[in-house]
């Protein structure tokens, strides 16, 4: 016969968690004995064992008791659902340990690894650092907005990296980052940019070129970026909307632009 100390002993658990099981009519209390002690055999330490790990596995104690009551079918069906919701639990830490452990790695830690791949690409060719900065602020909110569009979106900025001419607009917006507003080098790039861009949607069709598919409200806010973080892009979208495109995020023909500006304007 075992002490109640030692009943916690071999159940793994503390004296007060005994005492608690037994508030709650959990495990049943003994008589007290000739000594004035309680005395607990073995059916209490395998009993005690099986409210620990019910408990432990997030079993909310009163569907323990429930349980400890149930036939040996419902029982084992109850232990099936929690090992399913456990299992998920599992699944679910181990996403998190792994963004955790991908804390020192900078982009990944925001971003899916199709991104990240991309962004070392843009490193990889050269481009400036400052670019890469608006392209990986831009995409952190876009893949935590539309996280199953962004094996699309990769797929088409690698098809278009293999593109010299997107390659050479990458560089050269590069070099227009420590360029005034008035600079004829941003002129000639905005000449670049809608030449290829007219190109790509002459050649692939509009939607290739506006392929984020996105909200305007949310383009928005991510040209807010984009601006904020390279000023002369502002001035680039100005001179490109003269030649016949808007928009950063969210390329549009001017007229296309306009109409759906009315149309969301309404009568009036």
């Amino acid at each position: 016969m075992l002490t109640i100390g030692e009943l916690a002993s071999y159940a793994g658990v503390t004296v007060r968690a005994v005492r608690h099981y037994h508030a709650k009519g959990l495990l049943p209390e003994p008589e007290r004995d000739h000594s004035g002690y309680r005395r607990y055999d073995a059916g209490a330490v395998v009993e005690l064992i099986r409210i620990r790990t019910l408990a432990e596995a997030g079993v909310p104690l009163a569907r323990v008791r429930e349980l400890l009551q149930a036939d040996g079918e419902e029982f084992a069906a109850a232990v099936a659902d929690i090992d399913r919701r456990l299992r998920a639990e599992i699944r679910e830490r181990q996403r998190h340990r792994r963004r955790i452990a991908r804390l020192a790695a900078g982009d990944s830690l925001a971003l899916p690894p199709e991104v990240v791949e991309f962004l070392d690409r843009l490193r990889a060719l050269g481009v400036d650092e400052r670019i890469v900065q608006v392209e990986r602020d831009g995409w952190i909110p876009l893949a935590a907005h539309s996280p199953e569009r962004v094996p699309e979106w990769m797929a088409r900025k690698r098809e278009q990296l293999a593109d010299p001419q997107l390659v050479d607009f990458y560089l050269t917006l590069g070099q227009a980052l420590d360029r005034t507003d008035d600079d004829p080098r941003l002129v000639e790039l905005a000449d670049k940019l809608a030449a290829y861009i007219t190109r790509m949607a002459d050649e692939q069709g509009e939607e290739y070129v506006d392929d984020a598919d996105i909200e305007p409200p949310f383009a928005k806010l991510m040209d807010a970026l984009a601006f904020d973080t390279a000023p002369p892009a502002r001035r680039l979208i100005e001179l490109l909307k003269k030649r016949g495109w808007t928009g950063w995020t969210k390329l549009e023909r001017v007229d296309q632009a306009r109409a759906m500006a009315k149309k969301s304007a309404g009568p009036g």
